[in-house]
């Protein structure tokens, strides 16, 4: 017996004692200092192979991090501790004083006192000085300097007494209010909203000192909130008069030299497909039937670029811009409104400059041929979705013929699209109908019809075509600089999370095997929750398990679309990268231009998917607004829902009847003392072993909808 362990150990590298297995490791992590070390690897070099010697590991790495020697800077991924006395990184600030210091590089954060803080604000990049190390303490720190400030506006609401006045603000970053000297006020009242920049944060002083730079007008009223939204997100909420300016200057008549350089599609059947409410019409698509028995789509994109020069003040807000932002009630356009809404927007009956993508196809919609060129077009009709969606129901109504031939091929591309890999996710929209004062009368669901469909996949169709057209080159040869729409595979640790979280209802989903296979599983869970009263929650923990889509000028593919190459094209009244890719795509179609410098565009890139995340945050906000008003009227009311999130401060949960979210407060559930377990999303009760998960269905109250925090508290309804 004693031999055959032997034989096992020696297999297995000698056993480690724990005394010599810190020593290991310590020497280990010095020779890699400048490293991160994955978990399996660590194993894998000190030869720990029995789970014995695995377990004793992970124990010596967590005591290792407790006395800062390492740090996780991701799960199971270690590195070196060798600061010195000072560092710099990021700070982030807690309305509760719990401070904390992200270090350059990653790394576990590092805690800052309030009284340590020498007043730094949120997102400020900082150096600070560590304190010696209390044993089983955490780390802690100073603020010795502000080296850069992330943030000096705010928004809030004025509270102006006789001698002074000071912005109350609702942002959890900021603990304290901001101290306005009356002279800075620019005539500010009691109960206005108010965009208000700090001056400066004495030492000695307890708040900060502010000036007004804007009013936004009397806090509830609906004009008031939806700038003030914009404003707390750094979003732009008026139009530069210089820009409107330049753009009333831009002549409407397209000269006749212009239309004899482009391909002329006005006799064809062409016609746009959007939102009721919508005025800039990006995009349009013609259909005919070719001698040879092929069908001919073109895909009619706005020629944004030939009205907007590079460089000019048009082009330069537009960047800084990067987006139209969408919130509940109103549009904030990328482009001054003369360019969206009237110039560029393909209205019917008007003779309007294209950039279009045209696809000669079989009725099996293969793709036989494409070309991209400049065209001039004239729209026959413009189709609200609800209109198109009728012809293709009904079989009836303007052009019937061309509708309904547009919808059995983009069919046969979705189809096709979904058996290469891609995801299927098919979210409705929580919308609000709204009376004339911005009030939220009703809450209704928009859900992606077929009219709605076919506008995707030709879109879809149309950027993957161009994306290729540049990124697609011959072996040997160096593909030119271009954005495109990249997305990543899932996390594989967030996919496990996914899959075990998904077992409880009884659902399976493969977490390895090639990308299609991993992508199908997905779709197959997708299809398999459809109308269960899980789906909405399996699909949210679905969308939180991938990456988020974003710009690069280094291409990885587009995973949730299973595309190798995809851009951005058609969408250039809306979107920055959709105008660099028409630039840049007339310019390397002329062959004999040569590439552009990378790091340019890779900036344009950042700083557009920065933009694109800041406005889906500021419509989010807007959607929330509304949901607490729409509320404000059923409090004490009791409705059905569904728990959407788990935290340590409580549950959030979702109402079946209309969507709205809110939370219950950890300190309402007073019947026992409640621990909440990350791994399982769920909060379980000490004493009585009562169990609240994710997905679980609960009855709740209305119990209080604060409007200023964009807050709803729910309570427990039994």
């Amino acid at each position: 017996m004693a031999k055959k362990k032997e034989k096992r150990e020696k297999k297995a590298g000698k056993r480690m004692k724990k005394k010599e297995l810190v020593k290991a490791l310590l020497d280990f992590f010095h020779v890699n200092q400048n490293e991160t070390l994955p978990l399996k690897y660590i194993f894998e070099r000190l030869k720990l192979t029995t789970h014995p010697q695995k377990m004793l590991c992970m124990d010596v790495l967590d005591e290792l991090k407790v006395d800062d020697y390492i740090c996780e800077t991701d799960k199971h991924k270690y590195r070196l501790n060798n600061h010195g006395v000072e560092m710099t990184g990021t700070f982030q600030r807690k309305s509760n004083g719990k401070n904390s210091f992200i270090p350059d590089g990653g790394g576990d954060p590092i805690f800052i006192a309030e009284r340590n803080s020498a007043h730094a604000m949120a997102g400020d990049r900082v150096k600070i000085a560590f304190y010696a190390k209390r044993h089983g303490r955490t780390a802690e720190g100073e603020v010795i300097e502000i080296l850069k400030r992330a943030n000096d506006t705010f928004v809030g609401t004025l509270e102006v007494t006789k001698g002074y006045a000071f912005l109350v603000t609702e942002n959890r970053t900021l603990a304290n209010d901001i101290f306005i000297p009356k002279d800075k006020l620019k005539g500010g009242k009691t109960g206005d909203k108010a965009v208000v920049k700090v001056v400066e944060w004495p030492d000695k002083a307890k708040n900060p000192i502010g000036q007004v730079i804007d009013i936004l007008g009397r806090a509830g009223e609906n004009n008031t909130e939806m700038h003030a939204i914009l404003a707390e997100f750094g979003l732009p909420y008026t139009y530069p008069k210089n820009v409107e300016d330049a753009a009333d200057r831009i002549p409407a008549e397209i000269p006749a030299e212009e239309i004899a350089r482009r391909e002329d599609f006005r006799p064809v059947t062409t016609f746009t497909i959007d939102p009721k409410d919508a005025k800039d019409f990006d995009d349009a698509i013609s259909i005919r039937r070719l001698p040879d028995g092929l069908w001919e789509v073109g895909v009619h994109i706005a020629d944004v670029t030939y009205y907007v020069k590079e460089g000019t003040v048009i082009d330069k807000e537009a960047e800084k811009r990067a987006t139209s932002v969408y919130l509940v009630d109103r549009t904030i356009p990328m482009l001054p409104e003369r360019l969206c809404n009237f110039l560029c927007s393909l209205r019917p009956n008007e003779e309007k400059l294209a950039y279009s993508v045209i696809f000669r196809m079989d009725d099996q919609a293969v793709v036989k041929d494409s070309r991209v060129v400049h065209t001039i077009i004239e729209s026959d009709r413009r189709f609200t979705y609800e209109e198109a969606q009728q012809v293709i129901e009904t079989g009836q109504g303007d052009f019937k013929d061309e509708l309904l031939q547009l919808d059995k091929l983009a069919k046969v591309l979705r189809e096709r699209r979904f058996q290469a890999g891609a995801i299927n996710f098919d979210r409705y929209e929580v919308k609000f109908e709204l009376d004339d004062k911005g009030k939220p009368v009703s809450v209704y669901f928009k859900v992606a019809k077929d009219a709605n469909k076919l506008v995707e996949e030709f879109m879809l169709l149309a950027n993957r075509t161009v994306a290729e057209k540049i990124g697609r080159v011959p072996e040997g040869k160096k593909a030119k600089v271009f954005p495109y729409r990249i997305h990543d595979l899932p996390d594989p640790e967030k996919l496990d999370n996914l899959a075990q979280f998904i077992a409880r209802f009884g659902y399976k989903l493969r977490t390895s095997g090639t990308k299609a296979d991993v992508s199908k599983s997905i779709n197959h869970l997708l299809d398999d929750i459809q109308g269960k009263k899980e789906e909405n929650l399996i699909e949210t923990v679905s969308i939180r398990a991938m990456q988020k889509a974003r710009y690069s000028t280094h291409n990885i593919g587009h995973y949730g679309l299973a595309f190798d190459y995809y851009t951005h094209f058609t969408s250039p009244i809306r979107r920055y990268p959709d105008m660099m890719v028409h630039r840049l795509l007339t310019r390397y179609l002329d062959e004999h231009k040569r590439t552009v410098s990378e790091n340019k565009y890779e900036a344009l890139c950042e700083h557009s998917s920065a933009m694109e995340q800041l406005a889906a945050n500021a419509e989010r906000a807007s959607v929330k607004y509304k949901q607490v008003e729409f509320m404000q009227e059923h409090v004490g009311q009791t409705y059905d829902g569904v728990i959407s999130g788990v935290t340590e401060w409580g549950l959030y949960v979702e109402l079946n009847e209309n969507k709205c979210e809110g939370m219950i407060p950890i300190r309402d559930l007073d019947d026992d003392y409640y621990e909440f377990d990350e791994k399982n999303y769920c909060l379980r009760g000490r004493r009585k072993k009562r169990v609240y998960s994710l997905g679980d269905a609960i009855a709740i109250r209305v119990a209080r909808a604060n409007l200023e925090k964009k807050q709803l508290d729910f309570a427990l309804a039994e």
